[in-house]
């Protein structure tokens, strides 16, 4: 069982059904077909090299239910899988690093923005 969250670039929805349609689009034209590869963008890539910098995605980490990290980002997205004892604390993190890149972060369990 995994806590998922989308981090994309671009420009911050307005609003929790804005960030959900922005999100449904992106994950359909870069995460849904292993088709086309799409080389994630370097601002995302700056935050997953970030990310891992402070929670490892080794084997010897529990935190990331799917690593390498970098794997799962194509275009300007990255969609984190990590394991749901972690969610809490590196959920947190992740979103504010996402806000620290200028970064859009969006819960799809919950269907909202994270701050």
């Amino acid at each position: 069982m995994s806590y998922d969250l989308a981090v994309w670039d671009g420009d911050r929805p307005g609003d929790d059904d804005q960030a959900g349609s922005a999100y449904d689009e992106l994950y359909e034209l870069y995460l849904k077909s292993d088709d086309v590869a799409v080389p994630p963008v370097p601002r995302i890539v700056a935050y997953v090299e970030a990310l891992v910098a402070r929670y490892p995605d080794d084997d010897r980490n529990v935190v990331w239910a799917s690593p390498p990290v970098i794997e799962e980002a194509s275009g300007p997205m990255v969609y984190l899988l990590m394991s749901y004892g972690k969610a809490e604390e590196v959920s947190g993190f992740a979103a504010a690093l996402a806000r620290g890149h200028g970064l859009i972060c969006f819960d799809p369990q919950e269907e909202c923005l994270r701050p």
